[in-house]
């Protein structure tokens, strides 16, 4: 078992469900801080590469500077509420920006961390590391399947849709939340995971959810919150919030790379 910023790491082994299907009572989803892979996809957008300046693979991706700060901002504002509304458990995607968000926000919560690779990113297969720009010139041909298909059911030459990440969400909230029943469950991963969490708790169309992605970017660090409402439902009580990095951390909202297909 290693430590980082005062959190422990363990690995999560599921088990299976029998009979009831227990739960959290409470569900936060946190995006990772700001990432390099963030920084050099700004980058590139501004100057209109094809491809992202990276030479390490997409789990090893670390956090910023200001990522770390983005982190280390959100511990101390979980390390500052009542203990009766703190989570009481972290679970993070095992890449290393989410991990380390995890790790450093969990610190001052004296948790541990636990990985699960269902809330990993989303496989962007062959356009991997690619810009939108990129994507277009090197494989027109998928350009327009995309444009046909959809955001939420396209998938990449050997990646994932957005559909397919739903499986793995549908997969965890099955399984995994027997281990967290009636706990405030904390969840660090990415943008498209947690667009497709608020799919299959809210129950949303196609339609609905890609509605709310055009409107709103996930923002780096930030916090989307569902509390047991009276009838025993998960319920969205927050979307997005960023008030414990205002004047504290800057703001970041770049989306994931290839995400401009």
């Amino acid at each position: 078992m290693a430590t980082d910023g005062g959190g422990a790491i363990e690995h999560w082994t599921t088990g299976v469900a029998v009979g009831r299907v227990p739960g959290p009572s409470a569900v936060w989803l946190v995006r990772h801080g700001e990432s390099m892979a963030n920084v050099a996809d700004a980058r590139a957008q501004r100057a209109g590469a094809g491809r992202l300046d990276l030479d390490v693979r997409d789990p090893d991706v670390a956090l910023s500077e200001t990522g770390r700060g983005q982190a280390e901002a959100l511990g101390r504002w979980l390390g500052k509420l009542p203990a009766d509304e703190r989570p009481t458990a972290v679970l993070s995607s095992p890449f290393e920006r989410a991990l380390r968000t995890a790790l450093l926000a969990a610190g001052p919560l004296g948790l541990p961390v636990r990985t699960d690779e269902r809330l990993r990113e989303r496989d962007f297969g062959s356009f991997d590391g690619m810009t939108g720009v990129g994507i277009r010139k090197q494989y027109p041909d998928e350009a327009g399947r995309r444009d046909l298909l959809g955001k939420f059911y396209y998938r990449p030459p050997g990646g994932e849709s957005w559909a397919d990440v739903a499986l793995r969400v549908r997969s965890l909230l099955a399984t995994g939340a027997l281990r967290h029943d009636g706990e405030r469950l904390m969840l660090v991963a990415h943008q498209a995971v947690i667009m497709v969490f608020r799919y299959v708790l809210e129950e949303l169309t196609e339609q609905e959810l890609l509605a709310v992605d055009r409107k709103e970017q996930v923002a780096n660090a930030s916090v989307t919150r569902y509390e047991t409402g009276a009838d025993g439902a998960l319920e969205l009580v927050a979307f997005n919030a960023v008030d414990h990095l205002v004047g504290a951390e800057d703001v970041t909202e770049e989306p994931d790379a290839a995400q401009h297909a």
